[in-house]
């Protein structure tokens, strides 16, 4: 997830892998131990001998019920999505647990733009068909927006370009919502980092973000390759949406509890490249 904080502590890691390893007993799993893949929004653990991955977050604050519902219904429809290893969401102490499907890596070459554009378009299909309850695009893009008007969380954002920042949030929000474009649920980050290149083909992970909004909002997270190349897209649209993206992110990095590796440089970097943006745009 973009917006980047490690959701356990070193000092709370442990008490996670507890949590995770309880849990997998209670469904007969064998867990002695867990490596820690990733840890950003979510703990992510390989847990072994029974080689399962566990997803660990705060109970206070997570999205585990919705993530599971979406991918068991688009498992269901047979969509590029990692596999649940059981449909149950537990509850231990602060922590919530789900459980998935393990994937070795593949040991070919990367995908290609060909093959995640298929992968995009196929998980586009399914999610039209899948009715659940998620949040709008536009969420996001005002959570960005109270996190540039508050001078306590972003105490190194100068004045002009809080200004600046603010500005764009606005106008590439409205612009859009009010495209026309149709709308339906959506990954909401389909960037490399949540596509897994697996033995049985690209596989799609990480569903806490969906939203509801145009696909070009999705295809914006995704490679220049895969969204130029997605059949039927609104350039324009993909434009502004690129645009109301990088604003976002760059939002994020100046968040005084962002820990994005490098992020205050990449703040620096990304407000330039905003600018250069808007200002082709314009």
């Amino acid at each position: 997830m973009l917006n980047y904080r490690a959701v356990v502590q070193a000092y709370e890691v442990q008490r996670a892998m507890q949590a995770a390893m309880s849990s997998a007993s209670s469904l007969g799993l064998t867990a002695h131990n867990g490596a820690v893949l990733h840890n950003s929004n979510a703990l992510t653990l390989r847990l072994e001998p029974c080689a399962v991955l566990a997803r660990v977050a705060p109970a206070a604050n997570q999205c585990a019920q919705l993530e599971v519902d979406v991918a068991r219904r688009l498992a269901e429809l047979g969509s590029p999505v990692a596999a649940l290893e059981s449909p149950e969401v537990f509850i231990r102490g602060d922590y919530v647990v789900t459980f998935w499907t393990y994937y070795e890596p593949a040991t070919t070459q990367s995908l290609s733009n060909a093959e995640y554009v298929g992968a995009l378009e196929r998980l586009h299909a399914g999610m039209r068909k899948v009715d659940l309850p998620v949040p709008h695009f536009t969420d996001r893009v005002s959570a960005a927006q109270t996190l540039v008007a508050d001078h306590a969380r972003t105490p190194e954002l100068v004045d002009s370009d809080r200004v600046f920042l603010a500005s764009t949030l606005d106008r590439m929000r409205r612009a859009v919502s009010e495209s026309g474009r149709p709308e339906q649920l959506l990954h909401g980050e389909p960037h490399p980092g949540n596509l897994l290149s697996t033995r049985t083909g690209p596989l799609f992970i990480d569903f806490e973000t969906c939203c509801r909004g145009p696909v070009e909002f999705d295809l914006a997270h995704a490679p220049d390759d895969v969204g130029d190349h997605y059949p039927g897209v609104d350039r324009r649209l993909l434009r502004d949406c690129r645009t109301l993206m990088l604003a976002m992110i760059t939002t994020w990095r100046w968040d005084r509890g962002d820990q994005f590796p490098d992020g205050h440089r990449l703040g620096v970097e990304w407000l330039s490249e905003l600018r250069r943006a808007t200002a082709q745009s314009g």
